[in-house]
């Protein structure tokens, strides 16, 4: 009985003191696909991805009825960090729908024009808002009736202390006339939340620098994010803390003490899921700041993850001694030389072998399918000059000149060869994340190796030259690149046994692998060269190669590789591509397969379409 009353005085207190309209409501999911696009489009970074922006604490006095309820202290903003654009998950704030949707449109045309410098957050405000006018006309209407919808939600400066009052009624006057106010009164309290501007102070990650190493013990996984499906995007504050000196923080000599213990230190085990804890989500939630330490201490995952590592008698067979080849450091927009090792190498235990059964039949059918497109020799008729008359020709124009309308046109036929000048590069990706499952028979790397299968029998049915490698990585030192097929081999047994011997590796370097790649395929002479590129997530690695690091690099590493003249595709199977890839590969230059288990049968036909 106690918790029914106590759910319905909660739901109607809380109701009461916050104002929203969730029938209105306009969601960042459902404005995912427009967010990004449409701040592209009006100039902003196009290498950000677009995230839900967790819930931060303003500061600002609050309504009587806000402090009963225990609600109001935290509200979500719009900022920018060097990797993403952070917006609200949920607008429900203003009475009409199309209203909502304005004001994500508004603050994302904030984010595009905005300029980090050193001046007040009141005067950088008020200059974005005069650079979008200026730049985008079409917008000024739509905030005008924002401005009207928001400044309802205002407290009224009548019934706040002096200091305050003076403080919203600058702010009210630079909302209606940007860029009339220089500078904000002081006030014992931060202002009320202004929605029609970027966060004042943006929360900022956990500092980290590059060279930052693991504690002694504590593994790292593969951040691809297939392995562990989550909602969870925001992002929050985390600062870097020592390990507390109690042995045992629950052991307390009073008893009050726990209260405040329980919420400022869990320990916690980043790098392993074995044992979650259910309540930790929760707890993060009610978090202002996270605090992260390292303890130093060996975990059993530590004894897994070494036991992955092959020893040099069980490893692939390396060719040569490593290839050197450059990186892209975006932060400081330089190309170092010689950053990272890629090393070649070959199965060591691969016995020639069949097509697998289950894929004998299809195999077939892509291949009759394919055979069409092999270089035929034709006819080509109505030439002027050529091998042979054209019977049908001369027959036509004496009838003609018989009726008195004849006229010239060619008399003979020629032999024509219609040849399929291509080279294709199949570059597959083998990181760690190819371990896990999609379907309870299947996991992913099973899928990538049917792909590579198929791939081949079509393509050996058409006489195009192709190749085939994977690659993965440990840090820069170990691009590990797999011949799998190189272009003056024959597809056969021996070729079918390599892709048998496929296995997960390590991370995923990308960049690296599409540079040598590319300087493969250079060499071939051929009118259209193709790399195609075969992935599940975005690049990643364990020294600093993570989010827009490994994105900047892969995208150099692609505009290299169109300058040399060759023609990058992606297949992907990662739900979230879309959030990176056209960044990468631009618009039509990749493509996502939704249902993995498609991959093998859907591969050969997309190379069809690609060089038809």
């Amino acid at each position: 009985m106690e918790e029914t009353v106590g759910a319905l005085w909660h739901k109607f207190i809380t109701g009461a003191a916050e104002k929203r309209y969730p029938q209105e409501a306009v969601t960042l999911e459902s404005m995912s696909k427009t967010a990004g696009i449409f701040f592209r489009a009006l100039g902003g970074d196009s290498g950000l991805d677009v995230r839900a922006a967790s819930a931060t604490e303003h500061g600002a006095r609050r309504s009587l009825l806000q402090r009963i309820a225990g609600s109001g202290e935290k509200t979500a903003l719009t900022w920018l960090d060097e990797d993403t654009l952070r917006l609200p998950a949920m607008l429900d704030i203003l009475p009409q729908r199309s209203l909502n949707r304005d004001l994500y449109l508004w603050l994302i045309a904030l984010a595009a024009v905005g300029e980090p410098d050193q001046r007040s957050w009141i005067m950088r405000s008020q200059q974005a808002t005069l650079t979008v006018f200026e730049r985008f006309p079409g917008l000024r209407s739509r905030y005008r009736r924002l401005l009207d919808a928001t400044l309802a939600l205002r407290p009224d400066p009548a019934r706040l202390p002096p200091d305050e009052a003076a403080m919203e009624l600058a702010i009210r006057t630079a909302l209606q006339n940007p860029g009339s106010v220089d500078k904000l009164p002081r006030a014992n309290r931060p202002p009320h939340p202004v929605r029609l501007w970027l966060h004042p102070n943006p929360p900022r990650s956990m500092p980290q620098q590059a060279g930052d190493k693991a504690a002694p013990g504590e593994p790292q996984q593969e951040g691809d994010g297939n392995s562990k499906k989550t909602d969870d995007t925001q992002r929050r504050q985390a600062e870097r803390v020592d390990m507390p000196d109690n042995k045992n923080p629950f052991i307390l000599f009073f008893r009050a003490e726990s209260i405040f213990s329980w919420a400022e230190y869990i320990k916690a085990n980043r790098p392993t899921e074995d044992n979650s804890d259910p309540g930790a989500d929760p707890a993060i939630d009610d978090l202002n700041h996270l605090s992260v330490a390292q303890d130093g201490k060996s975990v059993a995952s530590r004894l897994r993850f070494d036991l992955d590592l092959p020893s040099a008698a069980q490893d692939d067979m390396p060719l040569g001694q490593g290839i050197l080849l450059p990186e892209w450091h975006y932060k400081k927009q330089i190309l170092q030389p010689d950053h990272c090792c890629l090393q070649p190498m070959v199965a060591r235990a691969a016995p020639p072998c069949p097509l697998p059964h289950h894929l004998a039949a299809t195999a077939r059918r892509i291949r009759s399918q394919f055979e069409a497109l092999t270089p035929a020799r034709v006819w080509i008729r109505g030439q002027f000059d050529g091998t042979e008359p054209d019977l049908d020709a001369c027959v036509q124009f004496t009838a003609d000149r018989l009726t008195g309308h004849a006229a010239e046109r060619g008399l003979y036929r020629a032999h024509h060869y219609r040849d399929r000048d291509l080279a294709c590069l199949m570059l597959a990706d083998l990181s760690l994340s190819t371990d896990a499952w999609v379907s309870d028979t299947a996991r992913v790397i099973d899928v990538v190796r049917d792909s590579l299968y198929l791939f081949a029998e079509a393509l050996s049915a058409t006489g195009d030259r192709f190749s085939l490698y994977g690659f993965s990585s440990l840090k820069r030192d170990n691009v590990r690149f797999h011949v799998l097929k190189e272009f003056g081999e024959k597809y056969n047994a021996s070729i079918r046994g390599r892709i048998a011997a496929i296995k997960p590796g390590y991370y995923t370097r990308m960049g690296a692998a599409i540079r040598h790649a590319s300087q493969l395929l250079t060499k071939q002479q051929a009118t259209q060269r193709i790399l195609f590129i075969l992935t599940d997530g975005k690049p990643n690695d364990l020294d600093q190669y993570e989010g827009r690091y490994g994105i900047e690099d892969t995208r150099v590493a692609l505009l290299e590789a169109r300058q040399m003249g060759l023609r990058p595709f992606c297949v992907t199977i990662d739900e979230k591509a879309g959030s990176y890839l056209p960044h990468l590969f631009g618009i039509g230059g990749y493509v996502v397969i939704r249902k993995p288990s498609e991959l093998p049968k859907q591969l050969p036909l997309l190379y069809a379409q690609l060089t038809r």
